[in-house]
């Protein structure tokens, strides 16, 4: 197990007035060593903490006064001091197996931690949790938790994760709803393996078994050029009608049993079939928003001004998918500030110039309409194709230096371009360019509907 390092120290914060420096690493609070960030908050919220730190070859000891629940002051280098717990599934549809080789390694480690889970986001099968999970989960109140449902028929399940442990590992499920914790579902579909029949099945096991569950989205699995399942394939634009159908149907189904829609279709399906997306109150207060439920909808409230901030925050690359790689997490958590790489003034003479929004093939659908709406004839948007990654992925999150590079390479020189920061973790795309390697200048923007009205001036 690693021992927590300070990577940055609040200005006026106890944590420097005690001392504590980046770079220290610490060995214990209060005489306890923290095996995560969640056990580091739950002790660094303790009034007046003896802090055992580690500064190259010496150790010290800290005394920091503070009151009870103010915060320490202190980040740290990642949200797991001990190993990340490793999914041992083996779904056919799992993204992490469809990247193409010579990424960055930590890229391909899929994780299925349920700390992790309230950390982040991310979905966990709960394949690998524990009675001794449950009980920290209880005690601790860490919640919501979000899980990869898929299917509730026991042998469909064991099928899709390749994992005995899927036909019985749902029983955590029912545990962790019957002690009160709040549980997000995920069902990714795969036509012909868990859609009609099957996706019915599941939403009638919800409703009879799981009826305290939170919200359920559905979504579409995504399928790159590196799948080697020659078994998986697209929806067709039928298929994805379909499950819009039910999705709505079972909404009716909820809300006169339980109250509450309960279930959802991600924004991919309305887009595959030509559906138009629901109102804003359809969504019940978008709950599913990170996992690509409601995000036209709040785009579009937010670009027009009829919302003041933006919704939620962006978890990652991977966060719609199990396996989400633990690379780069920081604690607390906080609304990752943007890099900016400016567009430079026109040359001399120029006086009218167009902003270009660089977007994912499945946002520039979204976009198109809504600036013909605003009549900004200033404002176009760049759709680009990823073929770095191929299938059916069009989604802006996935977009890499390389596609991107090509499609401004005969873009004009004096024309704003502003790049979502979705596209990015740590200044850098996916294939490990960053936006200094692009062809021409680029202005990166929050990926939000708020940001792109101030951008624009609207």
């Amino acid at each position: 197990m690693s021992l927590p390092r300070v990577v940055a120290v609040a200005p006026g914060s106890p944590a420097q007035r005690a001392g504590l420096e980046p770079g220290d690493e610490v060995v214990s609070l209060n005489g306890h060593q923290p095996r995560d960030v969640i056990q580091w908050q739950l002790l660094a919220d303790e009034p007046d903490l003896d802090l055992e730190v580690r500064r190259g070859s010496f150790d010290l000891e800290l005394a920091v006064a503070k009151e009870a629940g103010e915060p320490l002051g202190a980040e740290v280098h990642s949200a797991l001091f001990d190993q990340v717990r490793t999914c041992d599934n083996h779904c056919e549809f799992c993204f992490i197996y469809q990247l193409p080789p010579g990424l960055r390694q930590s890229l391909y480690v899929k994780d299925d931690d349920y700390r992790l889970s309230f950390l982040y986001g991310n979905f966990t099968t709960l394949t690998r949790f524990t009675e001794l999970d449950l009980e920290r989960v209880v005690t601790e109140g860490l919640g919501p938790l979000y899980v990869s449902i898929h299917a509730t028929d026991p042998d469909v399940r064991t099928r899709m994760l390749r994992n005995r442990r899927g036909a019985t590992s749902l029983r955590w499920l029912g545990a962790l709803l019957d002690h009160g914790v709040e549980v997000h579902g995920q069902v990714v579909v795969c036509p012909g393996v868990n859609d009609g029949g099957v996706l019915e099945d599941t939403l009638t096991g919800v409703l009879d078994r799981y009826p305290r569950l939170a919200t359920l989205c559905v979504v579409p699995l995504g399928l790159s050029r590196y799948s080697r399942e020659g078994d998986l394939r697209l929806h067709t634009i039928e298929e994805a009608r379909a499950v819009v159908d039910m999705v709505e149907e079972w909404q009716d189904i909820f809300r006169s049993t339980l109250g509450r829609r309960l279930v959802f279709a991600a924004d991919e399906y309305y887009l595959l079939g030509g559906r138009p997306f629901p109102a804003a109150d359809a969504y019940e207060g978008f709950p599913q928003h990170e996992n690509g439920v409601g995000m036209a909808r709040t785009f579009e409230l937010e670009l027009l001004g009829e919302k003041d901030t933006a919704t939620g925050v962006h978890s990652g690359f991977f966060a719609w998918v199990d396996g989400a790689p633990a690379e780069g997490y920081r604690a607390p958590r906080q609304n990752p500030s943007a890099s900016f790489w400016r567009w430079k003034a026109p040359s001399q003479g120029v006086i009218h110039r167009q902003n270009v929004i660089i977007s994912g093939e499945y946002g520039a659908r979204v976009l198109q309409p809504l600036l013909d709406k605003l009549g900004r004839d200033d404002v176009r948007v760049l759709p680009v194709r990823n073929e770095f990654f191929g299938g059916n992925i069009g989604v802006t999150g996935l977009l890499v230096g390389e596609d991107i590079a090509r499609a401004l390479q005969d873009e004009p020189e004096d024309h704003r371009y502003l790049l979502p920061d979705v596209c990015l973790s740590k200044g850098a795309f996916l294939d490990g360019t960053t936006p200094a390697d692009l062809p021409r200048e680029v202005e990166v923007i929050p990926t939000d509907g708020v940001a792109l009205r101030q951008a624009l001036g609207a």
